[in-house]
Protein backbone atom coordinates (compact mmCIF):
# COMPACT_ATOMS: atom_id res chain seq x y z
CA UNK A 1 0.00 0.00 0.00
CA UNK A 2 1.31 3.43 -0.94
CA UNK A 3 0.25 6.13 1.50
CA UNK A 4 -1.07 9.47 0.32
CA UNK A 5 -0.11 12.79 1.94
CA UNK A 6 -2.62 15.63 1.62
CA UNK A 7 -1.41 19.21 2.01
CA UNK A 8 -4.37 20.66 3.90
CA UNK A 9 -3.23 24.25 3.34
CA UNK A 10 -4.84 23.74 -0.08
CA UNK A 11 -8.64 23.83 0.07
CA UNK A 12 -8.91 21.26 -2.72
CA UNK A 13 -6.47 18.84 -1.06
CA UNK A 14 -8.05 19.38 2.35
CA UNK A 15 -11.49 18.51 0.97
CA UNK A 16 -10.17 15.45 -0.86
CA UNK A 17 -8.14 14.39 2.18
CA UNK A 18 -11.08 14.56 4.58
CA UNK A 19 -13.26 12.51 2.20
CA UNK A 20 -10.51 9.92 1.70
CA UNK A 21 -9.92 9.76 5.47
CA UNK A 22 -13.60 9.12 6.17
CA UNK A 23 -13.63 6.27 3.60
CA UNK A 24 -10.41 4.78 4.99
CA UNK A 25 -11.66 4.86 8.57
CA UNK A 26 -14.93 3.20 7.55
CA UNK A 27 -12.85 0.46 5.91
CA UNK A 28 -10.93 -0.22 9.18
CA UNK A 29 -7.75 1.54 8.01
CA UNK A 30 -5.69 4.08 9.94
CA UNK A 31 -5.02 7.73 9.13
CA UNK A 32 -2.69 10.35 10.56
CA UNK A 33 -4.21 13.68 11.57
CA UNK A 34 -3.00 16.81 13.34
CA UNK A 35 -4.35 17.65 16.80
CA UNK A 36 -3.78 20.61 19.10
CA UNK A 37 -0.90 18.78 20.84
CA UNK A 38 0.87 16.46 18.35
CA UNK A 39 0.10 14.45 15.22
CA UNK A 40 -2.00 11.39 15.98
CA UNK A 41 -2.65 8.05 14.31
CA UNK A 42 -6.39 7.43 14.32
CA UNK A 43 -8.82 4.57 13.76
CA UNK A 44 -12.58 4.22 14.00
CA UNK A 45 -13.16 3.80 17.74
CA UNK A 46 -15.86 1.19 17.02
CA UNK A 47 -13.62 -0.90 14.76
CA UNK A 48 -11.71 -3.60 16.64
CA UNK A 49 -9.71 -4.29 13.49
CA UNK A 50 -8.88 -0.62 13.05
CA UNK A 51 -7.71 -0.28 16.68
CA UNK A 52 -5.61 -3.44 16.32
CA UNK A 53 -4.02 -1.97 13.19
CA UNK A 54 -3.27 1.25 15.10
CA UNK A 55 -1.56 -0.62 17.94
CA UNK A 56 0.42 -2.76 15.49
CA UNK A 57 1.59 0.32 13.57
CA UNK A 58 2.95 1.79 16.78
CA UNK A 59 4.42 -1.50 18.00
CA UNK A 60 2.24 -1.34 21.09
CA UNK A 61 0.31 -4.01 22.99
CA UNK A 62 -3.33 -4.00 24.07
CA UNK A 63 -2.13 -3.12 27.58
CA UNK A 64 -1.78 0.52 26.44
CA UNK A 65 -5.19 1.40 24.96
CA UNK A 66 -5.55 4.64 23.01
CA UNK A 67 -7.77 7.53 24.12
CA UNK A 68 -10.82 8.50 22.07
CA UNK A 69 -11.18 11.93 20.47
CA UNK A 70 -14.69 13.33 20.01
CA UNK A 71 -15.94 16.38 18.17
CA UNK A 72 -17.81 17.97 21.07
CA UNK A 73 -19.04 17.31 24.60
CA UNK A 74 -22.51 16.37 23.37
CA UNK A 75 -21.16 12.91 22.58
CA UNK A 76 -20.10 12.36 26.20
CA UNK A 77 -23.24 10.65 27.53
CA UNK A 78 -23.41 8.25 24.61
CA UNK A 79 -19.89 6.94 25.24
CA UNK A 80 -19.39 7.26 29.00
CA UNK A 81 -21.43 5.96 31.94
CA UNK A 82 -21.91 7.42 35.42
CA UNK A 83 -20.37 10.77 34.45
CA UNK A 84 -19.87 12.80 37.64
CA UNK A 85 -20.69 16.47 38.08
CA UNK A 86 -16.95 17.10 38.52
CA UNK A 87 -16.19 15.48 35.16
CA UNK A 88 -18.91 17.54 33.47
CA UNK A 89 -17.58 20.73 35.01
CA UNK A 90 -14.04 19.98 33.81
CA UNK A 91 -15.27 19.14 30.32
CA UNK A 92 -17.31 22.34 30.18
CA UNK A 93 -14.33 24.43 31.28
CA UNK A 94 -11.52 22.86 29.23
CA UNK A 95 -13.07 21.32 26.12
CA UNK A 96 -12.07 21.75 23.42
CA UNK A 97 -8.50 21.71 24.68
CA UNK A 98 -5.68 19.78 26.28
CA UNK A 99 -7.63 17.84 28.92
CA UNK A 100 -8.28 14.09 28.74
CA UNK A 101 -10.88 12.61 31.11
CA UNK A 102 -10.82 8.94 32.12
CA UNK A 103 -14.42 7.81 32.61
CA UNK A 104 -16.45 4.61 32.87
CA UNK A 105 -17.13 3.32 29.37
CA UNK A 106 -20.79 2.88 28.50
CA UNK A 107 -21.49 -0.87 28.88
CA UNK A 108 -23.90 -0.86 25.92
CA UNK A 109 -21.08 -0.17 23.46
CA UNK A 110 -19.53 -3.00 21.48
CA UNK A 111 -16.09 -1.48 21.02
CA UNK A 112 -12.72 -2.99 21.96
CA UNK A 113 -9.97 -0.45 22.59
CA UNK A 114 -7.68 -2.85 24.43
CA UNK A 115 -7.30 -3.62 28.12
CA UNK A 116 -9.25 -0.62 29.39
CA UNK A 117 -10.91 -2.39 32.35
CA UNK A 118 -14.23 -0.80 31.49
CA UNK A 119 -12.94 2.76 31.18
CA UNK A 120 -12.46 5.16 28.30
CA UNK A 121 -10.29 8.28 28.01
CA UNK A 122 -12.12 11.07 26.16
CA UNK A 123 -10.91 14.41 24.81
CA UNK A 124 -12.20 17.15 22.50
CA UNK A 125 -9.19 18.54 20.59
CA UNK A 126 -8.91 22.28 20.01
CA UNK A 127 -7.91 21.84 16.39
CA UNK A 128 -10.10 22.81 13.47
CA UNK A 129 -8.83 20.13 11.08
CA UNK A 130 -9.13 17.37 13.66
CA UNK A 131 -12.67 18.47 14.50
CA UNK A 132 -13.62 18.54 10.82
CA UNK A 133 -12.55 14.90 10.52
CA UNK A 134 -14.32 13.91 13.76
CA UNK A 135 -17.57 15.47 12.55
CA UNK A 136 -17.20 13.55 9.30
CA UNK A 137 -16.20 10.19 10.79
CA UNK A 138 -17.39 10.06 14.41
CA UNK A 139 -15.30 9.20 17.51
CA UNK A 140 -11.74 8.14 16.77
CA UNK A 141 -9.25 6.11 18.79
CA UNK A 142 -6.12 8.25 18.53
CA UNK A 143 -2.58 7.81 19.81
CA UNK A 144 0.49 9.88 19.03
CA UNK A 145 1.80 9.22 15.50
CA UNK A 146 5.09 7.57 16.39
CA UNK A 147 6.66 4.17 16.87
CA UNK A 148 6.94 3.07 20.48
CA UNK A 149 10.09 4.53 22.04
CA UNK A 150 10.39 7.38 19.52
CA UNK A 151 9.43 11.05 20.00
CA UNK A 152 5.89 12.08 19.11
CA UNK A 153 5.54 13.62 15.65
CA UNK A 154 5.03 17.38 15.48
CA UNK A 155 4.90 17.34 11.65
CA UNK A 156 3.27 15.08 9.10
CA UNK A 157 6.67 14.26 7.61
CA UNK A 158 7.97 13.06 10.97
CA UNK A 159 4.94 10.75 11.17
CA UNK A 160 5.58 9.47 7.64
CA UNK A 161 9.21 8.72 8.54
CA UNK A 162 8.12 6.56 11.49
CA UNK A 163 4.87 4.95 10.31
CA UNK A 164 5.34 4.79 6.52
CA UNK A 165 2.80 2.71 4.61
CA UNK A 166 1.19 1.23 7.73
CA UNK A 167 -1.13 4.25 7.46
CA UNK A 168 -3.35 4.79 4.41
CA UNK A 169 -3.11 8.58 4.38
CA UNK A 170 -1.65 11.59 6.15
CA UNK A 171 -3.43 14.91 6.64
CA UNK A 172 -0.67 17.54 6.69
CA UNK A 173 -1.85 20.56 8.63
CA UNK A 174 1.56 22.08 9.35
CA UNK A 175 3.52 21.99 12.59
CA UNK A 176 1.71 21.03 15.79
CA UNK A 177 1.11 22.61 18.12
CA UNK A 178 0.43 25.61 15.88
CA UNK A 179 3.23 28.13 16.36
CA UNK A 180 5.37 25.61 18.25
CA UNK A 181 9.13 25.97 17.70
CA UNK A 182 11.00 23.42 15.62
CA UNK A 183 13.13 20.95 17.53
CA UNK A 184 11.14 21.27 20.76
CA UNK A 185 8.90 18.63 22.28
CA UNK A 186 5.19 19.52 22.33
CA UNK A 187 3.29 19.52 25.60
CA UNK A 188 0.96 16.62 26.29
CA UNK A 189 -2.65 16.77 27.34
CA UNK A 190 -3.44 16.73 31.04
CA UNK A 191 -5.16 13.52 32.16
CA UNK A 192 -7.66 13.39 35.03
CA UNK A 193 -9.18 10.12 36.24
CA UNK A 194 -12.84 10.77 37.06
CA UNK A 195 -13.87 7.16 37.73
CA UNK A 196 -13.69 7.50 41.52
CA UNK A 197 -15.21 9.82 44.09
CA UNK A 198 -12.20 12.17 43.97
CA UNK A 199 -10.80 13.31 40.59
CA UNK A 200 -7.15 12.24 40.28
CA UNK A 201 -4.62 14.12 38.18
CA UNK A 202 -2.68 11.18 36.74
CA UNK A 203 -0.61 13.15 34.22
CA UNK A 204 0.48 16.78 34.26
CA UNK A 205 0.13 18.55 30.93
CA UNK A 206 -1.13 21.68 29.22
CA UNK A 207 -3.88 22.34 31.79
CA UNK A 208 -2.22 23.05 35.13
CA UNK A 209 -3.39 21.76 38.51
CA UNK A 210 -4.17 25.32 39.53
CA UNK A 211 -6.54 25.74 36.58
CA UNK A 212 -8.19 22.39 37.28
CA UNK A 213 -8.75 23.35 40.92
CA UNK A 214 -10.20 26.70 39.92
CA UNK A 215 -13.09 24.65 38.49
CA UNK A 216 -13.06 21.53 40.72
CA UNK A 217 -11.17 22.22 43.98
CA UNK A 218 -11.11 18.54 44.94
CA UNK A 219 -8.70 17.43 42.17
CA UNK A 220 -5.77 15.55 43.76
CA UNK A 221 -2.46 14.78 41.99
CA UNK A 222 -1.88 11.03 41.97
CA UNK A 223 1.89 11.53 42.14
CA UNK A 224 1.68 13.91 45.10
CA UNK A 225 3.13 16.82 43.10
CA UNK A 226 1.36 19.91 44.43
CA UNK A 227 3.12 22.35 42.10
CA UNK A 228 -0.01 24.26 41.11
CA UNK A 229 1.22 26.51 38.38
CA UNK A 230 3.49 24.26 36.38
CA UNK A 231 2.98 22.79 32.96
CA UNK A 232 5.64 20.71 31.22
CA UNK A 233 8.30 22.92 29.70
CA UNK A 234 8.91 22.42 26.01
CA UNK A 235 11.68 19.92 25.59
CA UNK A 236 11.25 18.51 29.09
CA UNK A 237 10.89 14.81 29.79
CA UNK A 238 7.33 13.58 29.43
CA UNK A 239 5.70 13.58 32.90
CA UNK A 240 3.92 10.31 32.20
CA UNK A 241 7.24 8.55 31.76
CA UNK A 242 8.64 9.98 35.00
CA UNK A 243 5.52 9.57 37.10
CA UNK A 244 3.37 6.65 35.97
CA UNK A 245 -0.02 6.27 37.59
CA UNK A 246 0.30 4.89 41.08
CA UNK A 247 -2.50 2.38 40.57
CA UNK A 248 -3.82 0.26 37.73
CA UNK A 249 -2.24 -2.26 35.40
CA UNK A 250 -1.15 -0.27 32.37
CA UNK A 251 0.64 2.91 33.40
CA UNK A 252 2.50 4.82 30.71
CA UNK A 253 5.96 3.40 30.07
CA UNK A 254 7.16 5.65 27.25
CA UNK A 255 7.16 9.36 26.40
CA UNK A 256 3.85 9.53 24.54
CA UNK A 257 1.70 12.67 24.78
CA UNK A 258 -1.40 10.70 23.86
CA UNK A 259 -0.84 7.58 25.97
CA UNK A 260 -3.35 7.00 28.76
CA UNK A 261 -2.49 5.75 32.25
CA UNK A 262 -4.77 3.23 33.91
CA UNK A 263 -7.79 4.49 35.81
CA UNK A 264 -7.41 4.38 39.57
CA UNK A 265 -8.87 1.47 41.51
CA UNK A 266 -12.26 2.70 42.80
CA UNK A 267 -11.77 0.56 45.92
CA UNK A 268 -8.52 2.32 46.83
CA UNK A 269 -8.68 4.84 49.71
CA UNK A 270 -9.05 8.44 48.63
CA UNK A 271 -6.37 11.02 49.42
CA UNK A 272 -7.31 12.75 52.71
CA UNK A 273 -5.97 16.05 51.36
CA UNK A 274 -8.85 16.30 48.92
CA UNK A 275 -11.12 19.23 49.57
CA UNK A 276 -14.88 18.86 49.60
CA UNK A 277 -16.06 18.96 46.00
CA UNK A 278 -17.59 22.22 44.88
CA UNK A 279 -21.12 22.04 43.59
CA UNK A 280 -20.99 22.19 39.80
CA UNK A 281 -23.66 22.60 37.15
CA UNK A 282 -23.80 20.56 33.93
CA UNK A 283 -22.72 22.48 30.84
CA UNK A 284 -25.37 24.51 29.09
CA UNK A 285 -26.46 23.62 25.55
CA UNK A 286 -24.02 24.86 22.92
CA UNK A 287 -24.31 26.26 19.37
CA UNK A 288 -26.06 24.55 16.52
CA UNK A 289 -22.78 23.89 14.69
CA UNK A 290 -22.55 20.45 16.31
CA UNK A 291 -25.89 19.18 14.95
CA UNK A 292 -24.28 17.06 12.24
CA UNK A 293 -21.88 15.48 14.71
CA UNK A 294 -24.70 14.74 17.15
CA UNK A 295 -26.69 12.89 14.50
CA UNK A 296 -23.65 10.92 13.34
CA UNK A 297 -22.63 10.01 16.89
CA UNK A 298 -26.14 8.77 17.65
CA UNK A 299 -26.01 6.54 14.58
CA UNK A 300 -22.59 5.22 15.62
CA UNK A 301 -23.82 4.38 19.11
CA UNK A 302 -26.79 2.50 17.67
CA UNK A 303 -24.59 0.76 15.09
CA UNK A 304 -22.07 -0.37 17.67
CA UNK A 305 -24.65 -2.51 19.44
CA UNK A 306 -26.07 -4.16 16.35
CA UNK A 307 -24.99 -7.77 16.33
CA UNK A 308 -22.13 -7.17 18.76
CA UNK A 309 -21.34 -7.96 22.34
CA UNK A 310 -19.83 -5.66 24.97
CA UNK A 311 -16.06 -5.24 24.90
CA UNK A 312 -14.09 -8.09 26.41
CA UNK A 313 -13.12 -6.16 29.55
CA UNK A 314 -16.41 -4.41 30.35
CA UNK A 315 -17.08 -6.63 33.38
CA UNK A 316 -15.70 -4.15 35.89
CA UNK A 317 -15.99 -4.17 39.66
CA UNK A 318 -18.65 -1.50 39.86
CA UNK A 319 -21.14 -3.77 38.03
CA UNK A 320 -20.77 -6.47 40.67
CA UNK A 321 -21.51 -4.29 43.69
CA UNK A 322 -25.13 -3.42 44.62
CA UNK A 323 -26.20 -0.01 43.41
CA UNK A 324 -26.83 2.76 45.91
CA UNK A 325 -30.25 4.43 45.95
CA UNK A 326 -30.51 6.87 43.09
CA UNK A 327 -27.27 5.64 41.48
CA UNK A 328 -27.24 5.83 37.65
CA UNK A 329 -27.39 2.46 35.95
CA UNK A 330 -26.29 1.39 32.46
CA UNK A 331 -28.61 2.66 29.74
CA UNK A 332 -30.05 0.72 26.82
CA UNK A 333 -28.31 1.60 23.58
CA UNK A 334 -31.37 3.35 22.14
CA UNK A 335 -31.45 5.67 25.15
CA UNK A 336 -27.70 6.29 24.80
CA UNK A 337 -28.27 7.23 21.18
CA UNK A 338 -30.99 9.68 22.19
CA UNK A 339 -28.65 11.26 24.73
CA UNK A 340 -26.00 11.71 22.07
CA UNK A 341 -28.48 13.22 19.62
CA UNK A 342 -29.68 15.60 22.33
CA UNK A 343 -26.17 16.58 23.42
CA UNK A 344 -24.84 20.10 23.15
CA UNK A 345 -21.91 21.26 21.02
CA UNK A 346 -20.52 23.86 23.44
CA UNK A 347 -17.62 22.60 25.54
Amino acid sequence: MNSTVYDCSSIAQRTAGLKHAARALAADACVVLPTDTVYGIGADAFSARGVATLLAAKGRSRAMPPPVLIAHAGVLDGLADEVSDDARALAHAFWPGGLTLILHSHPSLGWDLGETHGTVALRVPDDELAQALLIESGPLAVSSANRTGHPAASTAQAAVDMLGDSVELYLDGGRRPVGGPAGRDPSSSTIVDCTGETPLLVRHGTVSLARLRSVVPSVVPADGDEELGSTPAAGAAEPAAEHPAATGSHAVSEPDPEAVPAAADPAAPQDPRAAAPAEQQPPAPGPARAAAAQSLAAALVARSAAGTRPAVDQDRTRVERPGAPGEPRPLPVDEAARLVARGSGGA
